[in-house]
């Protein structure tokens, strides 16, 4: 199946538009990982230089377009309404698309330190979630987070999704295996 981002995108809330990148909008992501370069690092992998690179962001924007096209990932970045062009604020993926008898992907986000406590992430991935399942037809949403990662198991446990189970030495986070907390939301089940 084909998706059109023309006819799908944006996702707009009461203050925020959800959009993919273009590949020409490269420096936007340039900035923001640049920016966020130390907020992120502990909740990341570890990074090599040429993810803060122009060039990096310009392939990889390209394949996103490409991913969101053939349905495998929705990778969108979070903008002021009033702002649609910059700064980002925050970015939400929508990534590992399974099709099939599983109708599931992983979801994966992260804010920018300078919009922290504001409730943006929490309205942003409302309306994302909403999004995959009503227009991806999915039927699960799985997200993970480390323990000390408090914020993010609270947002979202406010966001419906359930604790599933603890998973040791899961990924490997800035150079280090880390444990994880599984959780999952389901669509139209009752079950959330």
């Amino acid at each position: 199946m084909e998706y059109s981002k023309k006819d799908l995108l944006p996702i707009e809330t009461t203050r925020l538009v959800l959009r993919l990148l273009e590949p020409e909008e490269a420096e936007l992501m340039v900035d923001y990982v640049r920016e966020n370069r130390e907020h992120l690092a502990p909740w990341e992998p570890t990074r090599t230089e040429n993810f803060f690179s122009l060039e990096f962001w310009q392939k990889e924007l390209k394949k996103r377009q490409d991913e969101f096209s053939t349905g495998q990932s929705v990778r969108l970045a979070i903008f002021f309404k009033e702002l649609p062009n910059g700064p980002i604020l925050g970015v939400c993926n929508f990534g590992e698309i399974m099709r099939g008898v599983f109708q599931a992907c992983f979801l994966g986000y992260s804010i920018h330190y300078k919009y922290q406590g504001q409730g943006i992430m929490f309205e942003a991935l409302t309306a994302a979630v909403e999004f995959m399942f009503d227009t991806f037809k999915l039927h699960r949403i799985m997200a993970n987070y480390m323990p000390r990662n408090e914020r993010s198991g609270r947002l979202l446990k406010k966001l419906g999704f359930r604790v599933e189970g603890y998973a040791l030495d899961y990924l490997k986070i800035n150079g280090q295996w880390e444990d994880h907390i599984l959780t999952a939301k389901l669509k139209d089940y009752g079950i959330n």
